[in-house]
């Protein structure tokens, strides 16, 4: 099992839920140990995240819901305990619930040792979450050509066709102030700048005239 996620001011509440689980755990932790770190769990400033998800006996995958994070749990087949901060990271974590792959925790403020123990325990000893991550890794895997090989055709193809320019994007072909957005900025602004000015001058024409109304009736009277 491996732990991604860290945050100092929960470091604590997350160390004490990993002391209380039987299974070795290594975190990616960057900051001052903290006080209630069980001794089978081990943190590291740096962690080759892909390679542990691969590892064959990787039973559970705590993390804050990332793009990256969770389509590499899913090629690897990997049950996660999901606490988002910010971002997509909620969303993320939302579309993972509804296929059955993670537990969540609704609030990283308001999660106690004893809700992470028990998301940990559900993904680590309930079948229904390792099956749920395998159905969704298979489908990940079913591809008509591996990656590699894919790769490969791109390249020869580029090869073979001289560079492939009828693939190139037309931003390619634009000057440095199209390519910007810097001749529509400059639309826009002299387009609002003349509509300020308009309204500017009718403003000041109404008021002049509401002034030299006044000043006929105070006249008159």
């Amino acid at each position: 099992m491996m732990g991604l996620w860290s945050s100092l001011l929960q470091s604590n509440m997350i160390a004490s839920a990993l002391a209380q689980i039987p299974q070795k755990v290594l975190w990616r932790y960057d900051g001052e140990k903290p006080d209630s770190l069980g001794e089978n769990t081990r943190i590291y400033k740096w962690i080759p995240q892909n390679d542990l998800l691969g590892h064959p006996k990787t039973r559970a995958f705590i993390t804050h819901g990332g793009t990256n994070s969770i389509y590499e749990a899913i090629y690897h087949a990997i049950p996660m305990v999901g606490i988002p901060l910010f971002g997509d990271q909620p969303d993320n974590l939302a579309h993972m619930k509804a296929k059955g792959a993670p537990v969540v925790m609704d609030n990283i403020k308001t999660t106690q040792p004893q809700d992470l123990v028990d998301g940990l325990n559900a993904v680590i000893n309930d079948p229904s979450y390792k099956q749920n991550a395998m159905h969704l890794s298979r489908i990940h895997h079913d591809r008509p050509m591996k990656p590699l090989d894919e790769a490969v055709f791109w390249i020869e193809f580029v090869m073979r066709n001289k560079g492939a320019k009828h693939l190139r994007v037309e931003a390619h072909n634009l000057t440095w102030y199209q390519y910007h957005c810097l001749d529509v900025f400059a639309f826009l602004i002299t387009v609002l700048t003349v509509v300020l000015y308009v309204f500017f001058k009718m403003c000041k024409f109404f008021i002049m005239r509401c002034c030299f109304r006044s000043k006929r009736k105070s006249k008159k009277e």
